[in-house]
């Protein structure tokens, strides 16, 4: 069944794979994000597979920018099935260099940016006699284990990981799918060497992984899924 799909929050990493995931399966998915040289191309290559792309240049830090963006995929695709909150933004520091302006910025990308997302495509998935559809929220180690350095980044990703549980309790039972995808590990990056792949995780199959949760059978749907680089010991 066609579907879509809005990804909030895509570079040429993760995003960019779960963008081509997604339009692979048929899915008309809309990109989200403030480079629009980098989303206007992949739009294009998106339109070459069994789906179609769409590019909206968003800041999501502003909610009025958000919802636009949102009446501009529906005018072209229709209502929303499938929200991705992959957005994620910090400075890297401790609590005494870090900055109010700083802290602000990484909930308001991470958490509020989210929560405007989430609002306007449940919005559009509630809405009729045929209630569904699926909201993943990308994770990392630092929703569960706060990382030394990065105080802004975890408190993000720990409000995210709330939202998504809170969410999850409320709308499961209307038929909406809440999962939270923790990347507990790198993720290899795109077009850079690296020293061994088996240390990485593969883009690809991530997005493989979010595409599996989408798919999901009522009856047993995840809430929280780990995934980490295989390693001969933890």
């Amino acid at each position: 069944m066609s579907r879509v799909a809005v990804v909030a929050g895509v570079g040429p990493g993760l995003g960019a794979s779960l963008a081509r995931t997604f339009a692979s399966e048929g899915c008309s998915v809309a990109l989200l994000a403030r480079s629009a040289s980098f989303i206007d191309e992949l739009a294009a290559e998106l339109d070459e597979t069994a789906g179609a792309g769409l590019a909206v240049p968003t800041d999501l830090t502003e909610p009025d920018e958000i919802r636009s963006a949102f009446d501009a995929v529906r005018e072209a695709f229709g209502p929303v099935d499938v929200l991705v909150n992959h957005a994620s933004g910090s400075a890297w520091k401790g609590l005494r260099e870090l900055s109010v302006e700083e802290l602000d910025h990484a909930v308001a990308v991470g958490v509020r940016g989210a929560f405007v997302c989430a609002q306007e495509a449940v919005d559009d998935m509630l809405d009729g006699d045929d209630a569904g559809g699926t909201v993943i929220f990308t994770g990392a180690t630092s929703a569960v284990r706060g990382r030394e350095g990065a105080l802004a980044f975890s408190a993000a990703k720990f409000g995210a990981r709330g939202m998504a549980e809170s969410m999850a309790r409320e709308l499961g039972p209307k038929g909406v799918h809440v999962a939270h995808v923790v990347v507990d590990g790198g993720i290899r990056p795109p077009n850079r060497d690296v020293g061994d792949d088996a240390d990485y995780l593969d883009p690809d199959a991530i997005a493989e992984t979010y595409w599996h949760l989408v798919e999901q059978d009522r009856s047993a749907w995840t809430l929280e899924l780990d995934l980490r680089p295989h390693v001969e010991e933890f």
